[in-house]
Formats: C-alpha cells, sequence, structure tokens
C-alpha cells in the first residue's frame, strides 16, 4: 500500500530545518573550497563533529551536498544557491522563512484559524514589523531575503509590463532598490525615487551603484503610512499590499492618491488569488497563509483588488491576464473621476 501523499506534507518540516541548520551554520561557504570531513568542518563552525556528520549525511540525501567516501562531503551545484556570496544566493530566505519567529508562528496555525489573530503578535506581543525595528539581525534577513527574491523575479516583472510609459517611477517600500534598479536599467530614459524606512533602504546605494543607475534614483527615507513623494508618474508598490488587512492596505494607496496627478498610476505587483483553488496554485495559497499567520495581511483575488482600489479612490485599468514568468501579475490604477 502506497503511503499517504499527506505524511509528505506531514514531514515537510524535516528538510526545512535541515536546510535551515546549514545556512545558519554557514557549511555551504565552509565547503565553497572543495570537499571537507565531518571533523574539520566541526571546526570551522564550531559544531559537534559527530551530530554535524549526521547532519551532513541528511543533506546528501536531499542532494544540497554529495558524501564522496565515509567521512567527506562536497557542496552539489544544488547546494551552492546556500553560499552567502553567490549571485543567487537563497541564504537570507531561507534564514527568514526557518527562523525562530517565523517557525514558532507557523506552529501556532490552529489558534490563528480560531482566533483570526496573527501567531506572530500573539507569540511575540508585537507586530512583526514593529519587532524588526528593534532587532537589527532580524530586519537584515528580512531585507536580504526581500532582495534575494525580488532579484529572482525582476525579469519577469520587467518584460510584462511597460514602464517606459513613465518619467518618474518612485517605488514605495522598495527595500534596497533592486526592482528599481532593474526596472531603470531596462528603461534608460526614466528617473527613480526608491522609498522606505530607513532600515529598509540599507544596501540601497550600493545596489544602485551597481546596477548604474544611482544618478538617475533618488533614495527618500519616509514612512508610506504617512507620505509620498509628489510628482511621480507611477507608484509602485510590490508585494506589499499583501502584507496588511483591508483597512491598512487602503490607508496605503489613500496616502498614494493625496500626492499623485490626475495622469499618474499605481502599480500593484501582487499573486492574485483564483476564485477556485487548485494544486497548481500552491505557492500562492502558502503565501496567503504564511500573510494570515506572521503579519495580518492576505493574497486577493482580481475582485477583491478591484473593491480595494476603489475604496481607496482608484479605478482599475489595467491586469496581466495571466501570472507574469515571476508568479505574480501586474495591476494598473488611476485616480477615479
Amino acid at each position: 500500500m502506497a503511503r499517504p501523499r499527506v505524511l509528505d506534507f506531514a514531514y515537510g518540516y524535516m528538510p526545512a530545518q535541515i536546510v535551515y541548520a546549514a545556512a545558519e551554520l554557514r557549511l555551504a561557504d565552509a565547503l565553497a573550497g572543495g570537499p571537507r570531513t565531518s571533523a574539520e568542518l566541526a571546526g570551522e563552525t564550531g559544531t559537534h563533529a559527530p551530530s554535524l556528520y549526521r547532519l551532513l549525511r541528511a543533506l546528501a540525501s536531499m542532494g544540497v551536498v554529495a558524501q564522496r567516501e565515509a567521512d567527506l562531503f562536497e557542496l552539489t551545484s544544488a547546494g551552492e544557491v546556500l553560499r552567502s556570496d553567490h549571485p543567487a544566493s537563497v541564504r537570507g530566505l531561507i534564514g527568514l522563512y526557518c527562523g525562530p519567529e517565523v517557525w514558532r508562528s507557523w506552529g501556532d496555525l490552529t489558534a490563528t484559524v480560531r482566533s483570526g489573530e496573527p501567531a506572530w503578535d500573539r507569540l511575540v506581543g508585537m507586530s512583526s514589523f514593529e519587532f524588526m525595528a528593534g532587532d537589527e539581525e532580524l530586519a537584515a534577513t528580512f531585507n536580504r531575503a526581500m532582495a534575494e527574491h525580488t532579484r529572482e523575479v525582476a525579469p519577469g516583472i520587467v518584460e510584462a509590463y511597460d514602464f517606459g510609459r513613465f518619467g518618474t517611477i518612485a517605488d514605495l517600500g522598495g527595500g534596497d532598490g533592486t526592482l528599481l534598479a532593474a526596472i531603470l536599467r531596462a528603461v534608460p530614459e526614466a528617473r527613480g525615487v526608491l522609498v522606505d524606512l530607513p532600515a529598509g533602504l540599507a544596501g540601497a546605494d550600493r545596489t544602485l551603484a551597481e546596477a548604474g543607475v544611482a544618478g538617475r534614483c533618488e533614495v527618500v527615507p519616509g514612512d508610506f503610512f504617512e507620505s509620498v513623494p509628489e510628482g511621480a508618474d507611477a507608484y509602485l508598490l510590490k508585494s506589499v499590499i499583501h502584507d496588511w488587512n483591508d483597512e491598512k492596505a487602503a490607508a496605503v494607496l489613500r496616502t498614494c492618491r493625496k500626492a499623485m496627478r490626475p495622469d499618474a498610476r499605481v502599480i500593484l505587483v501582487e499573486f492574485v488569488m483564483p476564485p477556485v483553488i487548485s494544486p497548481e496554485n500552491a505557492g500562492n495559497v502558502m503565501s496567503d497563509v504564511n500573510m494570515m499567520v506572521v503579519v495580518d495581511g492576505r493574497e486577493r483575488t482580481e475582485r477583491e483588488f478591484r473593491d480595494l482600489l476603489e475604496r481607496a479612490g482608484f479605478r482599475l485599468t489595467f491586469i496581466t491576464a495571466a501570472p507574469t514568468s515571476s508568479g505574480y501579475r501586474v495591476i494598473e490604477a488611476a485616480p477615479a473621476d
């Protein structure tokens, strides 16, 4: 008799924590120079060699490392992305989504479903954004994770939408500027304004300079709940609206509305939930549950986006008919008459 598929889901926490431990211990960095023994790696990572040996075997079973001899391990191509210096590194994403606070929050999912309250707030005693404001290490992990994810999806977003229509593009909550830099590189005539809280902008100067667009982009510390720069042709919000419930999401959009000219546009880059879910929508659904557990946010259907935009004084003017190669859809809205 075949093992029930639900057991594969139930055991999913095991590989997640194995990979998280490898990322935390920087094993990929330690293996970057070639094969090492567990004793050599234990000395470099400050771990218990016999226990590390068992972790390495687990990683070998997952294809993250290869066991060449009884006690000789090397990094595989699949494991390369755990290196902190790899151009496609996902170490920040793993550190965020498998780290203690998010891990504990998902462990309290049942209570969230019963109460409707984010597990993070209940367990930590404050919202995730308030907590990160006082925890520099977690804030740095969050910023790194967002930059890693955006780097991966930016080409599909740039391909899906004509940003060349706009002279000045304001990226609100744009972090280190990874997406805005990609847009400005694709549209040499455009100028950018990068807006985020000071902690979110850490690394922005470097990102923009390395992309060769620093001279065309202004970096502005700010809180999009309070105000955003006036005069831009487009106001871009990627993975911002899904962080908030309808009341707060509408407040962000109203802030944009106050700053916009009648011919300006707000551009949302978000997952859009289909009315009826199938297995191919698993990524969107997992993101939706994560928003529920961690930040009191949500993924929305096209109808829900229309309603939210209307509530904030906009009319939806364009939405990509199908997900871009990044998995996102681009939603454009204009100020309502």
